[in-house]
């Protein structure tokens, strides 16, 4: 890796070392599409495997951060980042080969305060296709593109970094992105050429219709953190994400 860095990527990691080394892999090969230098950022998260040292081991940077809060991870490898441009994917995901270009393409152009990516999962099913349908619409809906995050590192110092919120951070950065585009004249975007491979892991593990299912059987979870209740909400929130590698 360069010492000139103009690019750091941020991976937050909780015992990922089945994934880790093919994250990194996938950034080295967008990195060799670039003329810069690029960093790559592992924030290990309450680790107990072997993450941190295989992300040494492939060339990364290795932090650590505590936090049950993924947004609290995020910031603490942006906070880290010595790159001009920061660009953050989670860890058993993937970049395209040419993100990295078209990332730095959209914010030299100088309209871009930052954005996100398209979602494409590594392999399709019925109830898959339906879920990424879903994403889309949302997204088209509301522009707030997530996936990979991309913008200027002194752009996520202006905006405080992520949410820190323990979920839906992404849509809520990505306002917050948004929102401060507007006022410095700027549009919030998408990747047009390239997108995020997400992983199917946890179709893989528990079946398909796993969000379907999930929404349809904690309905009365989600209606009560709607009005303040957030307890079982909170529970799902622990098993889905801050315990699903424990």
């Amino acid at each position: 890796m360069s010492k000139d860095i103009t690019v750091s990527i941020i991976v937050p990691a909780h015992n990922e070392e089945k994934y880790v080394v093919r994250c990194i892999d996938n950034a080295k090969i967008a990195a060799s599409h670039v003329r810069c230098g690029v960093e790559i950022i592992v924030v290990c998260n309450r680790c107990t495997d072997r993450t941190a040292e295989l992300a040494a081991a492939n060339g990364a940077r290795v932090l650590t951060d505590e936090s049950r809060c993924i947004a609290a991870v995020r910031n603490k490898g942006i906070k880290a980042a010595r790159g001009k441009v920061v660009i953050t994917i989670d860890c058993d995901n993937r970049m395209t080969e040419g993100t990295i270009r078209e990332v730095l393409g959209r914010l030299n152009s100088g309209k871009y305060i930052g954005g996100g990516a398209p979602i494409r999962f590594e392999r399709y099913s019925f109830p898959i296709w339906a879920n990424e349908v879903l994403c889309r619409l949302g997204f088209w809906i509301t522009g707030a593109y997530c996936g990979i995050f991309w913008a200027e590192k002194s752009t996520f110092d202006a905006i405080g970094g992520f949410v820190e919120k323990r979920a839906a951070e992404d849509i809520a950065t990505a306002v917050r992105l948004r929102r401060y585009g507007k006022k410095e004249g700027k549009k919030y975007g998408c990747l047009k050429k390239n997108h995020l491979i997400n992983s199917t892991r946890k179709y893989d593990r528990s079946g398909d219709w796993l969000y379907f299912r999930l929404a349809f059987r904690n309905a009365g979870a989600l209606i009560r953190a709607a009005f303040g209740d957030s307890s079982d909400y909170d529970k799902l929130i622990d098993e889905m994400f801050y315990d699903y590698n424990n």
